[in-house]
């Protein structure tokens, strides 16, 4: 997995911020609201989230490692190898504008959130660190194309540090969008909504795909 992935998942994360803020927007305003220490609980929220990307970053490299132990290694590496740079593709198709490139891995992780999402219940209203944390721990598991496209590469690291640290990219990527939710996201959000903004993250993401097909 070369050095250039993690640059790549930074910028998916931090350009893809508009998708971010659609999908937890509402509870990252939601913990603002009649919060006296406002931004200890978004820090709050907003690690637990990371953690639980770079979990289940560390579940996808130690899979990925896992099926190399399966006979024939080099076509599952090869196979793993495609996936993420094709879904790199699609990360980038969707920076450019083509939004339902993601549509079919949101739809994937229904299934796990309908689990999940009734264990959120007994941390709403969240007033406290307390509560905001492990609140943010579950909803990082909001099914997500974004995540989703960016777990293909934890996958291929084939090593659960790696894709531990990939996802961690990927989530501090998202930090800014969602950290300043509420605070600075009209100006942040009119600056990454920008034509030539999306088309050069878009480009550039989709050209790191395409190298990496090459």
């Amino acid at each position: 997995m070369p050095d250039s992935a993690y640059l790549a998942l930074f910028l998916v994360g931090l350009l893809g911020g508009t998708h971010c803020v659609g999908m937890c927007g509402g509870i990252v305003g939601a913990l603002s609201l009649g919060a006296p220490a406002r931004w200890s609980m978004h820090l709050a929220y907003n690690a637990g989230r990371i953690v639980s990307y770079a979990a289940a970053g560390a579940l996808a490299g130690a899979l990925g490692a896992a099926s190399l132990t399966l006979d024939g290694q080099a076509p599952v590496r090869l196979i793993l190898y495609l996936l993420a740079n094709l879904m790199l593709v699609a990360l980038g198709f969707y920076l450019l504008g083509v939004t339902k490139a993601l549509a079919f891995t949101e739809r994937a992780g229904q299934h796990l959130w309908r689990l999940i999402q009734p264990l959120t219940r007994r941390f709403l209203p969240a007033r406290t660190v307390v509560q905001a944390f492990p609140l943010g721990l579950l909803w990082g598991w909001l099914p997500c194309g974004l995540v989703y496209s960016a777990l293909a590469t934890a996958l291929s690291a084939c090593s659960p540090g790696r894709g531990a640290l990939l996802m961690l990219a990927f989530g501090l990527g998202t930090l800014p969008n969602l950290l300043l939710a509420g605070i600075l996201l009209a100006r942040l959000n009119e600056f990454v909504r920008r034509p030539a903004v999306r088309i050069a993250s878009g480009l550039l993401v989709l050209g790191f795909g395409i190298y990496g097909l090459i």
